[in-house]
């Protein structure tokens, strides 16, 4: 029967058919590949190639050569070109790895130790330089390809679900992967939403001017990441408040710009992490961005540590009710939101306050002693605080009182 080598050279014509079937039942874009009889032969053709220069490299314990990841790299390319998206590019590869672990277990019997080992020890690592090589080939198609908008979201989506791929699709688009992010979720007003050709003009205009990856969920989410290096482990809860200040700094310049761009007011979630751990991050930005207040002119950042409560009460709809009703009380005084919202922003320190608002001193006592008047609760007491101010945020964030 010969040697393990041996015996996986004589079944390469028929593993490789067999793998042809599994990508066409597991990979639904697989059909590209094959639209017609010329396409279906060069599909197979390289199914037959990979297995044949795998064994027969593995036997020899030599590396792929360049002439080898040439090729790989051209034949991702190529499948690019024709419509293989990034995702179904993954399945491939993954249907190609356990596809040929199986097929070297089958061949494998009981006096094949060595070269099972052999075997092994090559796979792993030429495995990684080949499907390097492709997916650098891949990248490079799609650019042909794809739009650098359409290019950056896909960036962004493999950065925020923490996929490998991310190092590869910046380089594509040139930019670099930094070791952590900011992540910033943007949440517009439901009406009116800017057109699919004002969103694409927007993240083109962010892209070449910021150099960073964005894209837009839906009309209403658009998702930016400023770099940033957030020092610590995944799994902490550490948001951009406790992160550097150049950070902070960072992030707030590139969401002006986000909503300059959108035009009119906007809530916004942030929260750090390190690329590895920004699925986790996103998670929470998202969360966040869902309570925060709207705002016409973003002058802050909103972190869980901001909209902890606000959070605690979006999953209470008892509380939802009791401070709606406090939210339309404080909608019948003079201007009670803003001048709530401004006082608490501003530590509750009246002179500030009175500034910010352009307002004299006595002015803005009138108003916190017709907030107390109207809800029965001083704005100045602990009490206040804890239950103003999250009123206060609810109605700025469109959950209370107009919007429910």
């Amino acid at each position: 029967m010969g040697n393990l080598f041996t015996r996986l050279m004589t079944r390469v014509d028929a593993n490789a058919r067999h793998a042809m079937d599994v990508y066409r039942q597991g990979v639904r874009e697989y059909e590209v590949l094959e639209r017609d009889v010329r396409s279906r032969a060069e599909a197979l053709e390289y199914t037959v190639w990979l297995r044949r220069r795998t064994i027969e490299l593995a036997e020899r314990e030599q590396p792929l050569g360049s002439d080898d990841l040439a090729l790989m790299a051209s034949v991702g390319r190529q499948r690019a070109e024709k419509g293989l998206s990034l995702r179904s590019h993954q399945r491939l590869v993954v249907s190609h790895t356990s596809l040929m672990l199986r097929e070297i277990q089958e061949a494998t019997e009981p006096g094949d130790g060595d070269e099972l080992m052999r075997l092994m020890r090559w796979f792993g690592p030429q495995g990684t330089r080949g499907g390097d090589a492709y997916m650098s080939g891949h990248v490079e198609g799609q650019g042909r390809r794809a739009s650098i908008v359409s290019r950056v979201r896909t960036l962004t989506e493999a950065l925020l679900a923490d996929d490998p791929a991310a190092s590869h699709l910046a380089h594509g688009v040139n930019m670099r992967v930094h070791p952590g992010y900011v992540v910033a979720v943007i949440r517009l007003p439901a009406h009116p939403r800017p057109t699919v050709a004002r969103r694409e003009e927007i993240t083109e205009a962010l892209v070449r001017r910021r150099g960073v990856p964005v894209m837009w969920r839906d009309p209403e989410e658009l998702v930016a990441l400023a770099p940033g290096h957030p020092d610590r482990s995944p799994g902490t809860g550490q948001s951009v408040d406790t992160a550097p200040a150049v950070m902070e700094s960072r992030a707030l310049s590139l969401v002006r710009d986000i909503a300059e761009g959108v035009g009119g007011a906007c809530a916004i979630g942030v929260s750090a992490g390190p690329v590895g751990a920004l699925a986790e991050a996103f998670t929470r930005a998202r969360a966040v961005s869902r309570v925060a207040p709207m705002q016409d002119r973003p002058r802050r950042l909103h972190t869980l540590a901001d909209v902890f409560l606000e959070l605690g009460v979006a999953r209470l709809p008892e509380a939802q009710d009791w401070l709606r009703d406090i939210g339309r009380r404080l909608s019948d005084g003079p201007d009670l939101i803003a001048t709530l919202e401004t006082y608490y922003r501003n530590d509750m320190n009246r002179v500030r306050a009175a500034v910010a608002l352009n307002v004299h001193p006595r002015t803005l006592d009138y108003r916190l002693q017709r907030a107390r008047e109207l809800t029965g609760i001083h704005p100045g007491s602990t009490h206040g605080v804890r239950v103003l101010s999250v009123a206060v945020n609810r109605a700025l964030s469109g959950s209370s009182p107009s919007s429910n």
